[in-house]
Formats: structure tokens, C-alpha cells, sequence
């Protein structure tokens, strides 16, 4: 059973900086795609990155390109998603979702299998 923990979340200040976390079990496939998707208050659910298992290629949104790092460690079984000079849009709950469709590499929800419970990440001073 493929399962996704999302961790990181919490209150950051504009401008300042968070990690978050997606720890992945049950992957019995060889090539994969995980990636980010945020969903902010009264709007639909967003792509922010995603990278593929195989040759680490990353696609980013473009709201976001030059301000977050998509990683991942294969020990860990853990991607993270890197946010440096956050924003008040940057404000909702982010999904880590997966999917074996891995060509070609899309940040679109319907293209993804399996999703996390989400994290809420809330941008404020």
C-alpha cells in the first residue's frame, strides 16, 4: 500500500523560509513521479513541483520558480520541498502526491494516484 506523510507545515513570516517534508512508503515500481500541490482557501488545488525517480528531472510552477527546492533523499524514502522568500499567496495546505505515469512529466492533479493528507502552511506577520 503506497502511503504519504506529509510534515513541515506551520506559521512563517513573509519573506522567511520552510521545509517541508513528504516521507513515501509501499513504491513497488521502479519509476515514479512525486510531486507538490497546494490548495490556498476558496481555490482550487495547485501545482508547485514535482520531480521524476529516474533522472531527477523538476518541473516547477511558475509562481514559484527561483524561490522553492524540490529535493529528494532515496535513503529516506523522503522529498522535500524547499520555500525561501514565502509569500502571503503562498498561504495552504500542501499535498504530496505520487503517481507510475512518469512520461510525459506533469504537475496536473488528475495525473496523480496516490496523495497525502496535506500540511497547512500559513504565510503572516
Amino acid at each position: 500500500e503506497v502511503q504519504l506523510v506529509e510534515s513541515g507545515g506551520g506559521l512563517v513570516q513573509p519573506g522567511g523560509s520552510l521545509r517541508l517534508s513528504c516521507e513515501h512508503s509501499g513504491f513497488g515500481f521502479d519509476d515514479y513521479v512525486v510531486g507538490w500541490f497546494r490548495q490556498a482557501p476558496g481555490k482550487e488545488r495547485e501545482g508547485v513541483s514535482c520531480m521524476r525517480s529516474s533522472d531527477g528531472v523538476i518541473e516547477y510552477a511558475a509562481s514559484v520558480k527561483g524561490r522553492f527546492t524540490i529535493s529528494s533523499d532515496t535513503a529516506k524514502n523522503t522529498v522535500y520541498l524547499q520555500m525561501n522568500s514565502v509569500k502571503s499567496q503562498d498561504t495552504g495546505v500542501y499535498y504530496c502526491a505520487a503517481t507510475r505515469m512518469t512520461a510525459p512529466l506533469l504537475l496536473v492533479e488528475p495525473w496523480y494516484e496516490y496523495w497525502g493528507q496535506g500540511t497547512q502552511v500559513t504565510v503572516s506577520s
